[in-house]
């Protein structure tokens, strides 16, 4: 009877040991399949500016896309100041150094 006794309270004590772990288990499962539905939303949010991006990216090289972009970048620029484009006529751009030995003086050390 005695023997009977102990193997029904290790019984007992299993299911429970089993029982607690499962519902641990399922908690732990219930958070990851949220924190899954976060990552997918945030995923589907950069996947939609990625697509965005890649569309814009493409415009810009079609044909007359040099031209849009331009017109896009347009604001930029006050309009009581005057556009200013470098261009290279062989000469190289100045620079301090350069400057400085047409004046006649001694280029500046850093």
């Amino acid at each position: 009877m005695l023997c009977s006794v102990i193997g029904l309270v290790v019984k007992l004590g299993l299911v429970a040991v089993a029982g607690v772990s499962l519902f641990r288990l399922a908690g732990a499962y219930q958070l990851r399949m949220e924190r899954q539905g976060e990552i997918a939303a945030v995923l589907e949010l950069q996947n939609a500016r990625m697509a965005k991006a890649r569309e814009r990216f493409d415009a810009l090289f079609m044909v007359e896309g040099e031209q849009r972009l331009i017109r896009e970048q347009s604001q930029w620029i006050a309009p009581d100041r005057l556009r200013i484009v470098w261009q290279k006529d062989g000469r190289p751009f100045p620079t301090v150094e350069t400057a400085a030995a047409a004046a006649g003086k001694p280029a500046p050390r850093p």
